[in-house]
C-alpha cells in the first residue's frame, strides 16, 4: 500500500493548506489509508489533522505520528496535542528514533489500553541503529517499524525484515526514494519503464519497494498533486518479480 509522508512538506503556513489538503484527497481517493507525521515535522501534525477534517476524512485514514522527546511528560504533552488534531485518537504511536524508548513504552501501554491509542511502534532512519531496533522488537511491545528501505538502502533485509515476519511486525518504509536523491537520476534507456509495466521512475521505486511483501506501506512525500497522483497509482499489483527489482537495482545504483 502506499501511503503519505509528511515530513517537509506539510510544515506549511495557513496560506499554503489548501494545498496540502488536495495532496491528502488525492492519495486518499487513491487508496492511501496510512498518512505518517511526527512532532518533529514542525507544523505538520495540525496541518493534516485540519485537513482530516476539512476533508470529512478521518475514519478514512489511520493517523501513524509519534513521541519525540527524552521526557515522558512532555510525551505525554505530544500526545494530548496529538489527541486534539485527530478527533480523541492516535491508531499508531510510534517512538521516534527510539528516542528514550524504555522510558516511554510503559505509559504508552496504559494509553492504548485505555483505547486512546490504537498500535505501538519504533523507528529509526539510521542503519546502524538497527541492532537497538531489533531489541526493541523482540520485547513483544511493539506492533509496527518504520525504516528506510529503498534500492540503495538494503541494511534493513538482513536482519529487521525477517524478524518482522516472524513476530509478525508490520512495516513502514520510509524513504523509497532516498530523500529524492534516486529521483534525480532516472533510468535514460526508454525500455526500462515498459519493461516494468510503470510510467515513471518514482513508481519503479515505490513498485521495487512494495514488491517486498514484508513491507507493509510505503510513505513517499510530495506536496505536489500531480505527483501524488503517481505515487498512489502503484500501490496495486502485479509487484515486480526477482528479475524486475534486479533491473531497478542497478538503475539505482548507477551500474
Amino acid at each position: 500500500m502506499i501511503g503519505l509522508g509528511t515530513w517537509n512538506v506539510f510544515d506549511v503556513s495557513s496560506r499554503h493548506e489548501a494545498e496540502t489538503a488536495a495532496v491528502l484527497r488525492t492519495h486518499v481517493d487513491g487508496g492511501t489509508r496510512l498518512v505518517d507525521t511526527s512532532p518533529m515535522y514542525g507544523r505538520a501534525e495540525g496541518v493534516l489533522g485540519r485537513a482530516l477534517a476539512v476533508l470529512g476524512a478521518r475514519v478514512e485514514v489511520v493517523v501513524a505520528t509519534k513521541i519525540w522527546t527524552p521526557s515522558p511528560e512532555e510525551g505525554r504533552a505530544q500526545l494530548e496535542a496529538q489527541l486534539g488534531a485527530f478527533g480523541g485518537r492516535v491508531d499508531v504511536e510510534q517512538i521516534h528514533n527510539l528516542v528514550a524508548w524504555r522510558e516511554h513504552l510503559g505509559w504508552l501501554e496504559a494509553e492504548r489500553d485505555a483505547g486512546r491509542i490504537g498500535l505501538l511502534g519504533a523507528t529509526h532512519y539510521r542503519e546502524d541503529a538497527f541492532e537497538e531496533l531489533v531489541a526493541v522488537m523482540r520485547t513483544g511491545r511493539v506492533q509496527s517499524i518504520q525504516v528506510p528501505y529503498n534500492p540503495v538502502q538494503r541494511r534493513c533485509e538482513r536482519e529487521v525484515l525477517p524478524l518482522a515476519a516472524e513476530l509478525g511486525i508490520g512495516v513502514i518504509a520510509m524513504r523509497p526514494f532516498a530523500e529524492g536523491s534516486l529521483l534525480r537520476r532516472p533510468p535514460d534507456d526508454p525500455a526500462v519503464l515498459p519493461a516494468l509495466g510503470v510510467e515513471t521512475w518514482a513508481q519503479a521505486l515505490l513498485g521495487w519497494c512494495l514488491s517486498d511483501r514484508r513491507i507493509a506501506v510505503a510513505i513517499p512525500a510530495t506536496s505536489r498533486v500531480e505527483h501524488a497522483a503517481s505515487n498512489v497509482a502503484a500501490g496495486d499489483p502485479p509487484w515486480f518479480d526477482d528479475d524486475q527489482r534486479a533491473l531497478v537495482e542497478r538503475w539505482a545504483s548507477g551500474s
